[in-house]
């Protein structure tokens, strides 16, 4: 049983169709079964609203008197990309202002835009002869630009994996703050309103559909960048009239310690042309599952803590090894639905018609990491293997007879198994002459909490904990504590200073 793509637009035309939101089909389903569901309705509407900051804008400024070539362009002191032709840029969300840092981005100027506010253009030229000025700086509203068309090579995830954050330090994340020791979990995406929640099978989301766009009426343009629907993370290159849009679906926003990001509003109307699409669109939120991935380890391969249920994410709690924690939203679920309602009353109005996707997308395509062709330097690589240590029972004077031979000024502690236990600095004995309570032994003096490395971490990593603690070495253990070496400063300048080689 089935129904065609021109006898739902007709009934749009007629103002005879059945729109429903995807949030309702579920429970018509459930009451009609699939084939009454089918013969009932005739479109499904979606709705997400997140932070997506793979979002930008093409512009045409239009020509000056005498002309000039924009070799680099700034918008508002956010530098945008000049490299297309004479007076045309693209814009992306989330670079950031030269002169306000993350506090302001390509964001803030998009939103400044479909506001109403003025940006100021400016802009610099080598001078040819065609194109003889060398200098512009101009007041521009978003009516004075000849185009204005958003492009965005990532919207609408599928889904988005959470986060939470083992480590022992708050981290500042595309994903928001995260807490440390597992202190919150963050997620994102509407779930059940989700547009690809809804044809994880792209069967009627493709190259050509029309689409809600920040308030205006948009198009995909095909798959989008990194997108990975084979593995449940599928996205979507968008388009669409920046002079129709609305402030109301359209808001910058800046993430603490990352940067600008641009809040983007999107909704698709699927077709129920087949007991296909009625069966893809009775998603609910508890038949959507997504990890929760540990973003305390800074490696491309974060660890999977547990697998849960977009419906478990909105409880506002989950269980991870007998611990509730706390769950919190990036993305807003009541926007989602005010996307969803908006396009249901364009389609029941004849504002928009529906069409079949011009070119398909490849529901089982994935993607893969970086070719390297030379990996990142491995901790291992530069390591001091030639390590002077010392037990948790040795006197303090042992422990300053080999600091003072200037072998070394960081002392790794062992206890009676070779495990480290602590570590002594030319400091910490300083601290212990002058303080004639400190006990006899290094035990009594060593600092416990020891930052530290691993063989296979990459140099890159180490190097930001030596920075971030304010430190001059690491002890590099295996994952029993035992000590294998030593990397220090001058370890790390001797690489980033050229003179380590392969």
């Amino acid at each position: 049983m089935k129904k065609s793509i021109d006898l739902i637009n007709e009934r749009i035309r007629d103002g005879n169709a059945r729109v429903v939101s995807a949030e309702e089909m579920p429970d018509i389903v459930q009451e009609l079964g699939e084939e009454g569901a089918l013969m009932e309705v005739d479109v499904v509407t979606t709705g997400t609203f997140g932070a997506m900051c793979s979002s930008g804008a093409f512009f045409n400024f239009g020509h000056a008197d005498p002309p000039i070539r924009m070799e680099r362009i700034w918008l508002n002191d956010v530098e945008a990309y000049a490299g297309i032709a004479a007076v045309d840029a693209y814009l992306g969300a989330a670079s950031d202002s030269d002169t306000q840092g993350m506090e302001y981005g390509g964001a803030h100027v998009l939103e400044d835009l479909v506001a109403g506010n003025p940006v100021e253009l400016r802009a610099i030229s080598r001078g040819t002869d065609c194109y003889p000025r060398k200098t512009i700086t101009t007041e521009l509203y978003l009516e004075d630009l000849n185009h204005a068309i958003m492009c965005n090579p990532r919207n609408a995830f599928q889904r988005y994996a959470a986060a939470t954050n083992t480590s022992d330090r708050t981290l500042h994340t595309y994903m928001g703050t995260l807490l440390p020791h597992a202190g919150n979990i963050s997620f994102s995406g509407a779930g059940t309103l989700s547009p690809l929640a809804n044809d994880p099978h792209m069967r009627v989301i493709g190259s050509g559909v029309p689409i809600f766009l920040c308030g205006a009426r948009g198009m995909v343009v095909g798959e989008g960048t990194q997108a990975s629907p084979g593995s449940g993370f599928g996205n979507l290159m968008t388009t669409g009239d920046m002079k129709e849009m609305s402030q109301d679906f359209l808001r910058a926003a800046t993430f603490t310690g990352y940067g600008a990001t641009l809040y983007v509003g999107v909704g698709i109307p699927l077709p129920v042309v087949d007991i296909g699409v009625v069966r893809s669109t009775a998603v609910r939120d508890e038949d959507i599952s997504t990890p929760i991935v540990d973003y305390g380890i800074p490696r491309r391969d974060r660890p999977t803590l547990r697998t849960v249920t977009y419906a478990d994410l909105k409880r506002g709690t989950i269980e991870i090894d007998g611990e509730e924690i706390r769950t919190s939203s990036l993305s807003s679920y009541r926007k989602a639905r005010e996307v969803a309602e908006e396009l249901k009353k364009w389609i029941e109005t004849g504002q928009m018609v529906l069409s079949m996707p011009t070119r398909t997308i490849d529901a089982g395509r994935t993607v893969h990491p970086i070719r390297e062709t030379a990996l990142a330097p491995r901790v291992k690589e530069i390591m001091d293997k030639n390590v002077v240590s010392i037990a948790e029972d040795e006197e303090i004077r042992t422990a300053a007879r080999n600091l003072l031979r200037g072998e070394t000024n960081h002392l790794p502690v062992l206890n009676g198994e070779g495990k480290l236990v602590g570590i002594v600095t030319t400091y910490d004995i300083s601290k212990a002459v002058v303080r004639p309570d400190s006990g006899p032994r290094v035990r009594d003096i060593m600092t416990r909490k020891v930052i530290k490395t691993t063989p296979d971490e990459p140099v890159d990593i180490a190097a930001q904990k030596l920075e971030r603690h304010n430190i001059s070495a690491l002890p590099v253990v295996d994952d029993t504590d035992r000590l294998l070496g030593m990397l220090t400063a001058i370890d790390l300048g001797k690489l980033f200073g050229g003179r380590w080689r392969r």
